[in-house]
């Protein structure tokens, strides 16, 4: 096989010196792994991607981190000036969303919710109750009976003992698996 030297000087007028544009997303052809193509439209049905759950195969999610439920209400918070406690709900709704990538949660908008979202009043509070309503979909995941209540979080934010309550209901799920480090993957009942 014989090379050639690289060509110098202008490009030919035939050549491109731009790599070629990547194709449109077409949303019914299913150009993302984890979509599904519609029935109809005349497009077949797009298979999932390996390496990505099938319809009734086993899920499989990481798991959380032990705290200690006072040691996340007061006694962090308290050393690091309040600190602490945007940090762990940063880091529990993070751990929510590997637990179970089923369920759709992003922590920085669950954390924005509750520090910036506080000068218009009402995302503290929804952002709270949603927290509360991921925290018992983990319970009922992980094959628990779900025991955690949105509501009830809601009213002790207003108390200020909501991380008290959502610390002690994460720590069901986490002592349901045993000791297992945290990140370690495990399945998922539901």
């Amino acid at each position: 096989m014989s090379t050639q030297p690289p060509q110098w000087g202008p490009p030919s007028p035939n050549s491109n010196p731009y790599p070629p544009a990547a194709p449109a997303h077409n949303p019914y052809q299913g150009g993302y792994p984890q979509q599904q193509a519609p029935a109809g439209y005349g497009y077949p049905a797009a298979a999932p991607a390996p390496g990505y759950p099938q319809q009734g195969a086993a899920h499989f999610g990481l798991s959380m981190k032990r705290r200690n439920p006072f040691a996340a209400w007061l006694g962090l918070p308290l050393i690091t000036f309040g600190i602490y406690g945007l940090v762990w709900y940063y880091k529990i709704n993070k751990e929510m969303a590997e637990f179970d990538n089923r369920r759709q949660v992003n922590p920085a908008m669950s954390l924005l919710a509750v520090t910036l979202g506080i000068f218009l009043i009402v995302p503290p509070y929804v952002s709270l109750y949603k927290t509360g309503a991921r925290i018992r979909d983990a319970q009922r995941a992980a094959g628990l009976v779900p025991t955690c209540s949105g509501g009830l979080g809601l009213l002790l934010g207003l108390l200020g003992f909501y991380s008290l309550y959502y610390q002690i209901e994460l720590n069901k799920v986490v002592d349901h698996y045993g000791q297992v480090q945290p990140g370690t993957q495990v399945p998922l009942a539901v």
